[in-house]
């Protein structure tokens, strides 16, 4: 997992209603685009609706499965531990947006590394204020003059979104950009509320919470893709169709299988680099900048963000001990 850090980030804690001071684009290119014109994944399907669904944007919930069942066993998602040089601690979780009702998760050594902790960090703070999620969507999510979304779009593709949400058009109103149609797609598309999500349960604890992002962060990194990229994203969505993928990842998830996460989270959209690289490596690289500072002031974080962030040579656990810290798993 080592490896040398290659640039800074800047340390800065983002704070409500302040987002990216431009919009920059990144172009993927027609290959890229084509590798990832399928299915979108289960993971990154999973970042697209967690953005929406918790916050009361989601105008309905198009699904109705039946009750998945968990496979018994001892839970075991993965933890890690951090030890900087001092000995001042910290812990990585990585979380999933939703579980079934009936899903245990917690353990022994979660609840031991959750008791130590003296501080809840988390993606967004203010999980669960649909206000300034609205707000924030809503100022970047459409361009005026723009022209009607589906008027923008071919025929096949329309015939798919019609299959898709069926009679709910009134999701994505004329002038909606690309990026922010997939994501109310995927929210309107999604099997679950988030009502059961990791994140709600753990900011329950009654810990200090810090935010590594803002709303308008989050959203800023949807709109500031390229128009490439931004269509890439709305056909992988429409054209989605994972559900037995997404009971595969909870159940990786459940068992702590990293090998099987990591090959869920690099087929379809995360296997293409330029949207890797907006969605979690320079989102990866960000926060560990932020994180870094707060090990060593002795602050104990316990550190709890998607599972997708904690992947890879580019996920929190190596990028943290490529800082010189050492990292360990814990479960």
């Amino acid at each position: 997992m080592d490896r040398a850090s290659s640039g800074r980030a800047g340390h800065r804690v983002h704070r409500r209603g302040r987002g990216p001071s431009g919009r920059r684009r990144q172009r993927a290119g027609a290959a890229g685009q084509a590798r990832i014109q399928g299915r979108a994944g289960p993971l990154i399907r999973a970042l697209l609706a967690a953005l929406l669904l918790s916050f009361g944007l989601a105008a309905c919930d198009l699904l109705e499965p039946a009750p998945e069942q968990i496979a018994p066993g001892d839970p075991a998602p993965a933890l890690w531990e951090v030890t900087a040089d001092g000995g001042q601690k910290a812990w990585l979780f990585g979380t999933i947006h939703a579980l079934p009702d009936d899903a245990r998760w917690h353990s022994a050594a979660l609840d031991s590394a959750f008791d130590k902790a003296d501080l809840l960090v988390v993606e967004i703070a203010d999980l669960g204020d649909a206000k300034a999620a609205a707000e924030a969507f809503g100022k970047l999510a459409y361009t005026p003059g723009l022209g009607p979304f589906r008027a923008r779009q071919d025929r096949a593709f329309n015939d798919r979104l019609d299959a898709k949400i069926g009679d709910n058009k009134g999701i994505l109103p004329t002038n909606i950009e690309d990026w922010a149609a997939a994501l109310r797609i995927a929210s309107a598309s999604a099997e679950d509320s988030g009502e059961n999500g990791v994140d709600r349960a753990l900011l329950a604890g009654n810990k200090p919470v810090v935010g590594l992002e803002s709303y308008a962060a989050q959203f800023g990194i949807f709109d500031m893709l390229s128009p490439t990229d931004q269509k890439a994203l709305l056909r992988a969505v429409v054209e989605d169709d994972s559900g037995e993928d997404e009971k595969a990842m909870r159940a990786a998830w459940l068992s702590g299988d990293l090998d099987k996460l990591s090959h869920l989270a690099m087929t379809g959209m995360l296997s293409e680099p330029g949207l890797r690289a907006a969605l979690l490596d320079q989102r990866n690289w960000a926060w560990a900048e932020q994180i870094a500072p707060m090990i060593l002031a002795g602050r104990k974080p316990f550190v709890a963000v998607g599972a997708a962030h904690m992947l890879g040579e580019q996920g929190l656990p190596a990028l943290l001990e490529a800082r010189g810290m050492r990292v360990r798993r814990k479960q």
